[in-house]
């Protein structure tokens, strides 16, 4: 009997439960949204625009697992194409569907963890594949500088070399009559690829409104670097002459004149520009490098100037009839036997080229030959 009750009280209370249990799923049910209106929702978020995977958010397992098989079909360690924005000028600024995602490597979006660390994973690995821009044209400041016969901009330009940290800047400080000169004398010489590069027009009025200096500025930042961008052209004369023949000259007269700290400067950013544009081993880099270690030697910098010694010396290993090496050999010498270090090997190399029929004591100095340079 007790057995029979106790028996019935269970099936009752089982009964209550189950009821209790639908009823509770019942109003959840009507509470929640139905699965179809989340996905009407999110319906396009992970589409395809010309090869930019773009998502802004997953709301569940379903949606993630989706995505992973859209990718399914790549190749593995293949980086979906950046949009032109993330990449800059390194894609050659090409442009995509506004609408697309901008990806950005720290943000997590709720959900997709696991499809954002592989992208993680894939762009760093990328990256160093991606071509960068070797070198970019910046205009940090203009100034109107008031003569007394005439009124003009002067535009301050650094030469900065992208992905590295330069301590000392290369920069430069041309006015519109200089880019234009520049732009007359490749035209002439290089009319099928300069047709496609703009120039800024010549204004007789509003010269120096800032409206106009920034559009200038805008525009020299994107001649350089389109000129840059054209092999022939960026290793032309008169291209390379534009950066860093003004300041060859400055250094020389500063030189010639013994305003040596001043001259050390000069020679020093014309180091920087040679450098920047991959004309290191060119004959003005060499006169460049004589006129640091003659400016050193002067001012009683023996390091500075041994290790210029030094530099000029390597770029002239295979060049036995240079006019400079003879000079070069001399002053290493002399300064090596200064500063403590080894001159055997230059003392050797003069040797040779004493016996070879060279008079070594009517080698001019390294600041004789400075002096004697023509720079036109």
């Amino acid at each position: 009997m007790a057995a029979r009750i106790l028996h019935r009280l269970r099936h009752a209370l089982g009964s209550e439960g189950g009821r209790e249990e639908r009823a509770r799923d019942g109003c959840e049910a009507e509470d929640c949204p139905e699965s179809s209106e989340l996905e009407d929702d999110t319906e396009g978020l992970s589409t395809r625009l010309s090869g930019t995977l773009s998502f802004a958010s997953h709301e569940d397992e379903e949606e993630e697992e989706e995505e992973e098989e859209d990718g399914a079909g790549e190749e593995p360690g293949e980086l979906p194409e950046p949009t032109g924005e993330a990449v800059g000028t390194e894609d050659g600024g090409r442009c995509r569907d506004p609408v697309s995602w901008e990806w950005d490597p720290a943000a997590k979006p709720p959900g997709g963890s696991l499809l954002t660390r592989q992208l993680q994973e894939l762009w760093r690995k990328s990256r160093s594949s991606l071509a960068p821009q070797r070198l970019l044209f910046e205009v940090t400041s203009a100034s109107v500088v008031s003569e007394r016969s005439s009124k003009y901009v002067l535009y301050t330009i650094y030469l900065i070399r992208s992905g590295q940290f330069d301590k000392a800047p290369a920069t430069i400080a041309r006015r519109y009559s200089d880019f234009e000169r520049l732009n007359r004398r490749l035209r002439s010489r290089f009319g099928c690829d300069m047709a496609g590069i703009a120039f800024p027009r010549k204004r007789l009025r509003r010269n120096f409104t800032a409206e106009t200096i920034a559009k200038r500025s805008r525009a020299f930042e994107q001649f350089l670097s389109h000129l840059h961008s054209i092999a022939e052209i960026r290793r032309s004369p008169e291209f390379l002459e534009f950066f860093f023949l003004q300041d060859l000259r400055a250094a020389q007269r500063l030189t010639c004149t013994g305003m040596y700290r001043e001259a050390l400067a000069t020679w020093a950013n014309a180091y920087r520009l040679q450098d920047r544009l991959g004309v290191c081993g060119s004959g003005r880099f060499l006169l460049t490098l004589a006129g640091l270690a003659v400016c050193h030697q002067e001012l009683d910098e023996l390091g500075e100037a041994h290790s210029c010694c030094e530099q000029a010396l390597q770029l002239l290993e295979a060049q036995d009839s240079h006019p400079l090496l003879g000079p070069f050999l001399q002053a290493h010498v002399h300064l090596a036997w200064k500063v403590g270090k080894d001159k055997r090997q230059s003392e050797a190399r003069l040797q040779g080229l004493q016996e070879a029929g060279l008079s070594l004591q009517q080698q001019p100095s390294l600041k004789e030959c400075l002096i004697k340079e023509p720079l036109e």
